[in-house]
């Protein structure tokens, strides 16, 4: 666990195993980057190249065409989130690799359609990549699409699954030349939950993105119940947490996101899980005004905002880089047509014990806690509580889970 900690800073490349731009593509390569973040690497590596800073990477922009493409999910690319983790996996590899990369915008930000997202991949297609990055589940429509219509590209499907050519007819044929990679975030939800706790917060908080029907958010949620629950059990203590997926159904930073946590640190909410790209602007900024904490996601955010005390991550940029390698060396039979789930055992989750501010939770706790998980003797339950309309049931866990109060909001 002490080299993935290392690798977080030291950026490892892996070879083993979700501003608008016209016509949903941008100008240029990159914006200017502004990003601080580390992102998380692989220990699987057979060697350890030199590290290297996302922000140091040149841009593309005199190519004639781009091998590698990566279309965003919604929200900005630097959004210091789950956008920003896999551009920074996507430049990591053509940089150390000697690869043209350009990412693409699909058009109408919050609002874009699966047409916006499958022009974003035909002009990428058009431009000459010959494998595309797309990150978050709201791509799975323009994925199927754009796989079936350009059979010699890869498709690179981050938060996503293995995808057939229709999916409402079990025995339709699978799409060999899209690779999905997930992750089991219920196990850094859970070692998050459990750390604050540990810590001596019993007013908890949850903002989610997605609407309570992003898989990926849902499991974060409820693997933070679980390590909350377990910890505060352990202490003989009682937690309570507000859950909400209010404000979030487009990850986006809103003045309503901002008063409704606002509201819950005035009322004693000591500190909030940030679940959701830029939402976590709105969510520091109601944190700094009211003097609260925050958890970060997807990556190690304790750079952006001092409200941050840790952070739930994964290996978003690890995803990327795996994936790639995969399709340059020739193996990509491994992962094309299949779901990969990345997690402790990959080392491609875990809480940033260099960077955190937790003072009364040890890391030695967090690695023994994290070993745990590693080899199977902690299994954290991925599968979250759902309604009948598929959308997440927090509030079915009051009972169930003990020493937590569940409010859902």
């Amino acid at each position: 666990m002490k080299k993935f900690l290392a690798l977080l800073l030291a950026l490892v490349m892996v070879f083993a195993l979700a501003a608008c731009g016209g016509e949903g593509e941008t100008t240029t390569t990159e914006p200017p980057a502004d990003d601080t973040t580390a992102p998380v690497d692989d220990t699987t590596a057979p060697e350890e190249p030199d590290a290297l800073d996302p922000n140091d990477i040149e841009d593309n922009i005199e190519a004639e065409s781009y091998e590698i493409a990566f279309v965003t999910d919604v929200g900005a690319l630097h959004d210091k989130s789950f956008n920003e983790g896999t551009w920074n996996g996507v430049k990591l590899y053509a940089a150390q690799n000697d690869k043209t990369y350009k990412y693409y915008q699909p058009a109408n930000d919050a609002d874009a359609t699966d047409e916006d997202r499958f022009e974003a991949m035909s002009q990428a297609v058009a431009n000459g990549a010959k494998v595309v990055v797309c990150a978050g589940y709201l791509q799975e429509a323009a994925i199927r699409r754009a796989a079936i219509e350009f059979p010699d590209v890869h498709f690179v499907f981050i938060d996503g699954y293995s995808l057939t050519e229709d999916p409402d007819n079990p025995d339709a044929a699978v799409l060999t030349n899209v690779a999905g990679v997930n992750f089991n975030e219920e196990q850094c939800g859970y070692l998050a939950g459990y750390a604050v706790v540990k810590e001596g917060f019993t007013q908890l908080g949850f903002s989610g993105g997605g609407g309570g029907t992003n898989a990926a958010c849902c499991r974060y949620g409820y693997g933070y119940l679980q390590g909350a629950s377990a910890a505060a059990e352990e202490m003989g203590v009682d937690v309570t947490v507000n859950y909400s997926w209010q404000y979030g159904g487009a990850f986006q930073a809103s003045p309503e996101l901002q008063s409704m946590i606002a509201g819950w640190y005035t009322n004693g909410t000591e500190i909030v899980f940030a679940c959701g790209g830029s939402m976590f602007s709105s969510i520091t900024s109601a944190a700094s005004a009211n003097d609260g904490w925050v958890i970060g996601v997807d990556v190690d955010q304790s750079s952006q905002s001092d409200t941050v005390v840790t952070s739930a991550m994964k290996g978003i940029d690890q995803a990327a880089i795996l994936c790639l390698g995969h399709h340059y060396d020739g193996t990509w039979e491994e992962v094309g047509g299949k779901t990969t789930t990345l997690g402790a055992a990959q080392d491609a989750v875990g809480l940033p014990t260099d960077t955190w501010s937790l003072e009364n939770f040890s890391v030695e706790e967090y690695e023994t806690l994290f070993a745990s998980i590693k080899d199977g003797s902690l299994v954290i339950d991925a599968e979250y509580p759902v309604d009948d309309s598929g959308m997440d049931n927090a509030d079915s866990l009051n009972g169930e889970l003990p020493n937590i109060t569940i409010n859902v909001i």
